[in-house]
């Protein structure tokens, strides 16, 4: 038992570091799709394959999925209150509100595919939120310390260590709901907004928006697989359709920034040509 904990301990705060410190050096676009990479789902359901029965994998799958529906509130809801609250108190209330979510979605019909149905809807209303926000690419200022940084990864790693151990002992559901909840976007929108400023944090939290059509992508692998394949089997296939997503969003972010750098060298070589040949 105490073993496993300090594998998890370990694992999840060198992953929250690695996010944290990856937005210094490459950006908030990046750093948001790493941070929606499967950050507690990866440790906990190697742990939960090799522990549990497949029966009791494919319910815990389709739980974290109906919370996976509820996360994508949550990083609403820090992205619109973060303009105008401090980062303590919008995680807080993001997190009051991801439990009536996740009770909710639990409701929702059509087991997997109304899951997902209800994700992309979800992550559609998201996204449309973010462009009314205008959110830019905010610059990275370090204003935090090492020990700031390893505090914050520390306590992370002690969250999901015992969220994952403990909660297979509680049955399936909860299980699948307690692995659901965002401890790793909290804790690195927390480490990020003490670190780089709160716009790091909210250009961040709603690329990681988007960056959790990697954890759709576990999850839908690892319910339709499991009790047909040998269980690390199926982490190996959910874990690499996870990170294929991540990569797949990483190549159409980059896409994207050099077809808006290249617009803008259009426009400003046009203005500057107006400029050097008047109308007479």
């Amino acid at each position: 038992m105490i073993q496993l904990l300090l594998i998890k301990l370990l694992a999840t705060a060198g992953i929250v570091m690695f996010v944290a410190l990856s937005v210094g050096r490459l950006g908030p676009r990046l750093g948001g799709i790493l941070a929606g990479t499967p950050v507690i789902l990866g440790p906990g359901y190697f742990f939960m394959l090799r522990e549990q029965s497949a029966d009791f994998v494919q319910q815990a799958v389709l739980s974290t999925l109906q919370a996976l529906v509820a996360t994508l509130l949550f990083t609403v809801c820090f992205v619109v209150s973060a303009a105008r609250r401090s980062s303590l108190h919008s995680l807080a209330l993001s997190s009051l509100l991801w439990v009536p979510g996740a009770l909710l979605f639990t409701r929702l019909p059509g087991e997997l595919v109304g899951v997902v149905v209800a994700f992309l809807a979800v992550l559609a209303l998201a996204e449309g939120i973010n462009r009314r926000l205008r959110l830019g690419q905010a610059v990275v200022v370090a204003s935090a310390g090492w020990f700031d940084l390893l505090l914050r990864g520390l306590l992370a790693g002690t969250l999901v260590s015992l969220a994952t151990t403990l909660a297979a002992r509680s049955g399936p559901a909860l299980s699948g709901v307690i692995l659901g909840f965002p401890v790793g976007i909290l804790t690195i929108a927390w480490a990020l907004s003490e670190r780089y400023g709160v716009e790091v944090a909210r250009m961040t939290v709603s690329m990681t928006q988007r960056g959790m059509l990697s954890l759709l992508a576990f999850c839908v692998v690892s319910y339709l697989c499991v009790g047909h394949l040998p269980g690390m089997l199926v982490f190996a296939l959910s874990l690499s359709a996870s990170m294929t997503t991540s990569f797949l969003l990483f190549m159409f972010s980059l896409w994207r920034a050099r077809r808006l750098y290249s617009g803008h060298q259009r426009l400003n070589v046009g203005e500057s040509s107006v400029a050097a040949d008047p109308e007479p």
